[in-house]
């Protein structure tokens, strides 16, 4: 059945660090519900995650092996985030914020994009493919990468996704490849309309 908006049922208004707010936004982003995650990580050491000084991202509570995968026979839950495609990554960052503020570890999550790269995969990128993927296989801190190579990144608790442009076709192989890789939680950003139309029934 087709994705329903979750209202913002955030019991606890995690204010981000985000400076500026979303550009091209028309109503303030519904904020995820912190799900079940391991209790509060350490804050996330200096430079080379894409946002420097927050804590940990929450997943879905349930297991309470949150920092592993999930079983294969482990449906993770689903989130829709309403959001233009030019607002989708913001979206998607703060949902990342609140999750690393809610107490849940950094290696936990995967942050896709299917239009344009996320300005930190942009910039690691610019110094090879080996040392992008080094630092995936670090697995020491959030991972931004594009949603077309979701299937060569690991399985992650919690798997953000912001549709914030990209082709109808591309999408809708995205959101399947980006489930299979959500161990309890996947976070999907972006226009509810277009992504229930491509994916229907699929998430």
């Amino acid at each position: 059945m087709p994705l329903i908006p979750e209202e913002p049922q955030i019991h606890e208004s995690v204010p981000g660090p985000r400076a500026t707010p979303a550009a091209g936004r028309s109503a303030p982003t519904p904020r995820p519900v912190p799900g079940p995650g391991p209790r509060p990580a350490p804050m996330r050491p200096g430079p080379p995650g894409p946002q420097r000084g927050h804590a940990a991202p929450p997943v879905q509570r349930g297991s309470r092996d949150a920092a592993t995968p999930a079983a294969s026979d482990q449906v993770p839950q689903i989130q829709l985030i309403p959001a233009s495609a030019e607002g989708a990554l913001d979206a998607a960052e703060e949902a990342v914020d609140l999750l690393l503020d809610s107490g849940r570890a950094p290696q936990d999550v995967l942050l896709l994009t299917t239009g344009e790269q996320h300005p930190w995969a942009a910039h690691e990128l610019s110094f090879g493919e080996d040392s992008y993927w080094a630092q995936h296989d670090a697995h020491d801190d959030v991972f931004y990468a594009d949603a077309a190579a979701a299937e060569r990144a690991a399985s992650r608790p919690v798997v953000v996704v912001a549709v914030n442009g990209g082709a109808d076709d591309a999408i809708a192989r995205a959101l399947p490849a980006a489930m299979s890789r959500a161990g309890v939680l996947l976070i999907v950003c972006g226009d509810p309309q277009r992504i229930n139309s491509l994916i229907g029934a699929g998430v």
